[in-house]
């Protein structure tokens, strides 16, 4: 078997960063009643909705649902492992130079500590860890750059006895997801070396909460010519909405308590290509600008979503490649010259159901040598949608597209 690095991230999403200081209206009027909003994760272009379109094109079809949160905080600190051309890549992916790379990591700390900060309303969790083999030298500059930048903690693990170690890395993500990641890492072997975990949890209930005895199984229209009966919750009460002529859809923001907004857009029927293309920092600045409390008859389905991808196949599409092949340059990680990543994982799951929503996500990344209207509106998401979760910051917690509940 050839020598590898396992690196597990989570799920980031800092592209609408400023976003917060355009809310106006309802919104404004909203933050003032919330928690302070934590700090604005770094802007990277238009990275998550690149991501997502890439997702999208790679499952037709499928549901998708993913933590950019926790995938921009794992290809940052990847960038601090990376040099020459790997690290150039993942920077100008994310929006960032390599002389605001500094920046980039200094914002991520602020945000990792502020998010850490105990909340009465929501639970949000975010943080990284190292499990690194004693047997090998890890350059200590980015271990403590690990450790300051993004506060992980570091675990020693005898990678020679791999479902020793695969049980300890597992049971460690399953732990601060609330046990919804499980079995991030499905196999190891004694050549491993250093796993590398970025995890994000959470978990929040409706400012105002659905009736149970609302809930009824209504059809969901998969494709124009197929349903399924699924079961639909009804909410009657005055949700944040938007109605986008130009891309054709409409947006609902249902306020949990605490901190965060969902954020559900449904396309006008055979327009979901159209708002997919229009998907940018800027289309998710105008809604939260534009966003009018309205009284809503509103239809949701229940949700219980799992979804597993292959960034490995998806990140290149963005710009980063040599990371992955014979080109990596990962000599501020270690003085091995022949190492890159071979794999790639991300695995994140949702429930959304009357009281509020659970969410979590994690990725694993391996690396190996080279050798180897006014009154009551009638809202109903009976076709496919889209689904964001937002923190007031506004950070994109988590991103998604339903087909199938």
């Amino acid at each position: 078997m050839q020598l590898c690095l396992l690196l597990c991230l989570a799920l980031l999403s800092p592209q609408v960063a400023a976003l917060r200081r355009h809310h106006s209206g309802a919104m404004k009027k909203r933050s003032k009643e919330l928690l302070p909003a934590t700090t604005e994760a770094p802007r990277e272009k238009d990275f998550v909705f690149d991501l997502y379109r890439a997702l999208a094109a790679s499952a037709p079809g499928h549901n998708i649902f993913f933590s950019p949160l926790s995938i921009s905080t794992s290809l940052a600190m990847l960038a601090l492992a990376t040099g020459s051309n790997s690290r150039a890549q993942i920077l100008q992916a994310l929006g960032v130079s390599l002389e605001e790379e500094e920046q980039l990591h200094t914002s991520f700390q602020k945000l990792l500590q502020e998010i850490r900060q105990p909340r009465d309303s929501l639970q949000l969790n975010l943080g990284n860890a190292l499990f690194i083999s004693p047997a090998v030298h890890i350059h200590e500059t980015f271990l403590n750059a690990m450790r300051t930048m993004y506060l992980a903690e570091t675990f020693p693990t005898d990678f020679k006895e791999p479902e020793v170690a695969k049980k300890q890395i597992n049971d460690f993500v399953a732990k601060e997801t609330n046990d919804n990641i499980v079995d991030l890492i499905e196999e190891l072997d004694s050549t491993n070396i250093m796993v590398m975990v970025n995890y994000i949890f959470f978990k929040a209930k409706w400012e105002s909460a659905f009736s149970r005895k609302s809930t009824t199984k209504q059809g969901f229209h998969v494709t124009p010519d197929k349903s399924v009966r699924v079961p639909m919750m009804k909410g009657e009460d005055r949700y944040y909405y938007f109605l986008d002529r130009n891309l054709s859809c409409q947006v609902v923001g249902v306020p949990y308590q605490g901190n965060a907004t969902a954020l559900f857009v449904l396309p006008v029927e055979g327009r979901m290509e159209q708002v997919e293309y229009g998907l940018s920092e800027k289309t998710l600045k105008r809604w939260l600008t534009m966003f009018i409390k309205r009284q809503l008859e509103l239809y949701i389905p229940k949700l219980s979503i799992e979804s597993t991808s292959q960034l490995v196949e998806i990140l290149p599409l963005l710009g980063i490649r040599d990371i992955f092949t014979s080109q990596a340059d990962l000599s501020r990680l270690s003085d091995h010259p022949n190492i890159q990543v071979s794999e790639m994982v991300h695995k994140a799951v949702v429930e959304v159901d009357e009281s509020g929503t659970e969410a979590a996500a994690a990725t694993a990344t391996i690396f190996m040598f080279r050798s180897a209207q006014m009154g009551f509106q009638r809202v109903v998401f009976n076709r496919p949608f889209l689904l964001f979760i937002v923190d007031n910051a506004t950070n994109i917690l988590f991103a998604g597209k339903v087909n199938r509940p």
